[in-house]
């Protein structure tokens, strides 16, 4: 295969790993609005559905080099917990107040909360691009929020799932801070596999603990269909699809190609689920969009 053949295949898989990614707030939205499932619930089906794929592919590489040593283990373990169950399950609970086109745009903020974390504990210094990209991108989330944020309970409501999406990007952002070295090591297929499935073990606790399953379970069909393109379509496919993207085309392309994420939801999401698209809307979009681009881009 030629180094365009190659790169073609890169943009093709990050694209399609973007587009897959983007439909799981849609799924979470139209998963809520079948049934009185709650967000304990689905992220169990989620993790549970997802696990005999993370484990097979854990599986097919358990001999790669290097071995892990117990640090690694224990990385992967935190990582995981952080990253997949923490994030995922704030990002459920979050859709239960915003909007699907929202939450996205909200959860596209990552890159820029990894600019943060690395200036607070790596002492890694923001450059004047940097700063104009934080300033773009804050003042597009705050349009938007200011625009549909309403007067009393319903209001509160919709601030608090905006700080839930928000807490969610942080602790993915804290993931891919704390988790660059890790990855390094272990290799990105292998750590991916293994925590996802260790972030499922949480998500089945939690599940166990606050629901009855007996009664938690007994959804209609259309529920479990939308879980099991969540766990598959929209988890199992795009993290591999990326992760092969990203070591053809890298992460400069691939932040181009991710821009598309928060434009498609919100399309499809003012489409299929009837929620608003304004103008203001619209601004504010794009001035996330091209702020997170500022920060990821490299110049020139």
């Amino acid at each position: 295969m030629n180094s365009s053949s190659y790169r073609s295949w890169g943009v093709g898989f990050a694209l399609t790993g973007v587009l897959a990614f983007s439909a799981r707030p849609i799924l979470i939205k139209l998963s809520y609005a079948a049934a009185p499932v709650g967000p304990n619930t689905l992220l169990f089906l989620r993790m549970v559905l997802s696990l005999p794929f993370f484990l097979a592919v854990a599986w097919w590489l358990r001999n790669d080099a290097p071995r892990l040593a117990a640090r690694d283990w224990a990385a992967v373990a935190g990582l995981g917990f952080i990253g997949y169950y923490g994030a995922s399950f704030l990002d459920f609970l979050g859709l239960q107040y915003v909007g699907a086109g929202v939450g996205r745009l909200i959860l596209f903020l990552f890159p820029t909360l990894v600019l943060l974390l690395s200036f607070l504990f790596l002492h890694k210094t923001p450059t004047r691009r940097e700063i104009v990209a934080l300033l773009t991108s804050y003042a597009g989330i705050a349009l938007v929020v200011s625009n549909q944020m309403g007067a009393g309970a319903q209001g509160r409501l919709f601030l608090f799932g905006v700080a839930l999406v928000f807490a969610s990007a942080l602790l993915y952002a804290t993931y891919l801070v704390a988790g660059s070295q890790v990855v390094r090591r272990v290799g990105s297929m292998r750590f991916t596999a293994y925590s996802m499935a260790v972030a499922t073990l949480p998500a089945v606790v939690q599940f166990f603990l606050l629901e009855q399953p007996g009664v938690a379970l007994d959804l209609p069909a259309r529920v479990w269909v939308y879980a099991a393109v969540l766990a598959t379509f929209s988890t199992v496919l795009p993290v591999f699809l990326q992760a092969e993207a990203l070591r053809r085309i890298g992460a400069s392309q691939f932040a181009l190609i991710g821009a598309v994420s928060p434009v498609s939801v919100a399309i499809t999401s003012a489409l299929g689920l009837d929620e608003p698209f304004t103008w203001v809307q619209a601004v504010g979009g794009a001035l996330v969009i091209g702020g997170v681009l500022l920060v990821t881009l490299k110049k020139g």
